[in-house]
């Protein structure tokens, strides 16, 4: 069984939250490559931002989404992705129309359960790595709740409850408490 696990959806919809709780609980967990990305570019130079650049950040995205990948698949036990390589592959077909999506998601398998966090306005913020607005976010998710499906994952959408339930609402589905 793939033990590697995506948790996708709506920018601003608890997943770095939720991640925190499962590594906490004992579980390896991979931070968003998006949110590493700006907080390089930041400190550096780098034009890689999405509010600059926005192919440049997928691009990088794909490569560091790949790379975590990469590095997981060795591990023991449950491994929990906030956001992956189809995230950023997503993104990229959807700016530039370049037809990478179904190749690079073949070759970075997952486990088919994806969990995806629906828009929750209540809790949205926008901060120094998260500018876009709600809107943007809410059309992210469309995007990605639709392709996840093609591409042979089934996909769970994650109550609106408080973190730890949501952690463990992901556990029972895999028993792995």
């Amino acid at each position: 069984m793939n033990r590697l696990v995506l948790i996708s959806g709506c920018s601003g919809g608890g997943k770095s939250t939720l991640l925190a709780e499962l590594g906490r609980r004992g579980h390896a967990i991979v931070e968003e490559p998006g949110r590493r990305i700006v907080k390089q570019e930041l400190e550096g130079d780098g034009a890689a931002l999405p509010w600059i650049d926005i192919a440049a950040f997928a691009r990088r995205a794909i490569e560091m989404a790949a790379a975590d990948h990469a590095a997981a698949r060795g591990q023991a036990g449950w491994t929990f992705f906030d956001r992956g390589l189809i995230d950023a592959a997503s993104a990229l077909q959807h700016l530039t129309g370049e037809p990478i999506l179904e190749k690079l998601s073949a070759f970075h398998r997952h486990n088919t359960r994806v969990f995806i966090t629906p828009p929750w306005p209540e809790i949205y913020l926008t901060d120094p790595e998260r500018r876009h607005g709600f809107d943007e976010a809410v059309a992210e998710y469309s995007r990605l709740a639709a392709i996840y499906p093609t591409l042979g994952y089934d996909v769970v959408t994650l109550p609106k409850i408080a973190v730890a339930e949501r952690a463990d609402f992901i556990l029972d589905r895999f028993e792995a408490k």
